[in-house]
């Protein structure tokens, strides 16, 4: 499967856009003035090859006239050598050649010259030689494209340089003007990104100078405050339900789906750890006399109480239930040795002696029937071990109710039966 292909970034693309238009707009504007200074030279050269093509045939009327042909032709040389000419003829009345002057060759350099005169400058001009009005023969000349070719060099030198100071002025403005656009831009996104990625909604878009920016990221700061609003309202009401979901609505303590959570983790920690666990299965001694004598609100305070009693007496890391009317089960993980359950359950049997107070000024007493059971003695899951406990309660309530029991071997089949 082929790798996506980068997406361009905005600052790459305005830029790139900038830099671009910047080259195109100095490289038209240099080459047009090339141009023109091209057909300025192109005439300048053919204005100045009649002039010098005057100035020979005055020079060399006379050796024309006598046919001298060595004096027409230092003449030549001595004015062709110094004036833009690559090549001088100087025929007589009846066009034969009476002098000629050649610029010698020195390279390259001089086939660049001829080569640039033939293709941009004048035709090679004839002029004829007279003499008190009567011809007498003629001078030809070819230009020769030295001048042209300096100009030209120092035009295309002038266009890179411009087009490289172009280039550097159009990077700085266009850097400078993309801050101002790519900034507000990028902090736009970055704030996006956390917030959809993260949940980071605590973020805002710092203000721009651009106008249109800032009005964006004050649009979006203000929807980011809602959404941050809605998320709050809505993780308040999830911890709620799940906290109504885990837990008794009348005493506030975990139900027993929560405390079978937990025991299956303490027993699963336990197990790799060899440590030891204990179950303690509370039953209220006279929690339906109350309720029958004094009515349900009566007994929901009782029920109050005892949630608040126990969990008083209990380490910080034990955890107490409401598994069911008046039926309570407190988890001690981990636990060093039973007498230190044994100890916990006589603190929370001494915590009922106080009476518990009810709607309307009236007290009652209660008490409490515990059942140990301890992981792995009397049992190794959550459902033995809770009814290795609740078989123990009933001991203890037989025995002596406001008492205490331990289980003293794993649950059997006449033992796992629930009073009806």
């Amino acid at each position: 499967m082929s790798k996506p292909k980068a997406r361009p970034t905005l600052r790459s693309v305005i830029g790139r856009g900038h830099l671009i238009l910047a080259l195109v707009a100095v490289t038209l504007a240099s080459v047009s003035l090339t141009l023109l200074g091209v057909l300025a030279l192109r005439v300048y050269a053919d204005h100045n090859l009649n002039l010098i093509a005057r100035s020979i045939n005055y020079t060399v009327e006379a050796a024309v006239v006598f046919n001298d042909s060595a004096a027409a032709a230092e003449t030549l040389s001595l004015i062709a050598s110094t004036e833009e000419v690559a090549q001088a003829e100087v025929f007589d009345a009846n066009g034969k050649l009476l002098a000629q002057w050649v610029r010698p060759e020195t390279g390259m350099l001089s086939q660049v010259e001829l080569a640039l005169a033939h293709t941009l400058l004048e035709q090679p001009i004839s002029q004829p030689i007279l003499h008190q009005g009567r011809t007498v023969g003629s001078i030809h000349l070819v230009g020769h494209g030295g001048s042209l070719l300096r100009f030209l060099l120092s035009g295309l030198a002038g266009i890179l340089i411009c087009t490289a100071l172009s280039a550097w002025v159009a990077l700085y403005l266009a850097r400078r003007l993309l801050l101002g656009i790519t900034q507000p831009l990028q902090s736009l996104a970055s704030v996006a990104h956390a917030a959809r990625s993260e949940r980071d909604f605590d973020r805002r878009v710092p203000p721009a100078q651009i106008a249109e920016l800032d009005s964006l990221g004050s649009d979006f700061n203000a929807l980011l405050g809602e959404m941050e609003a809605w998320q709050s309202h809505l993780q308040s009401e999830n911890e709620t339900l799940a906290h109504q979901a885990s837990h008794d609505s009348l005493t506030g303590l975990p139900n027993r789906a929560f405390f079978e959570g937990r025991l299956i983790r303490a027993l699963r920690s336990a197990a790799k750890v060899n440590e030891r666990v204990a179950v303690l299965f509370l039953d209220s001694d006279r929690f339906k006399d109350i309720n029958d004598n004094f009515g349900h609100a009566a007994g929901d305070a009782v029920l109050v109480a005892v949630a608040e009693r126990v969990r008083a007496q209990l380490r910080e890391d034990d955890l107490v239930a409401r598994l069911g009317g008046d039926e309570f089960a407190v988890l001690l993980a981990p636990l060093h040795k039973l007498e230190d359950a044994q100890r916990i359950a006589d603190k929370i049997i001494a915590s009922m002696d106080k009476p518990i107070p009810l709607p309307g000024n009236t007290q009652v007493l209660t008490s409490l029937s515990i059942g140990i059971a301890v992981y792995p003695e009397h049992g190794a899951t959550p459902g033995t071990l809770l009814n290795a406990a609740d078989a123990a309660m009933y001991q203890a309530k037989r025995l002596s109710q406001g008492g205490q029991q331990t289980a003293e071997s794993a649950p059997t089949a006449a033992n796992v039966n629930h009073r009806s």
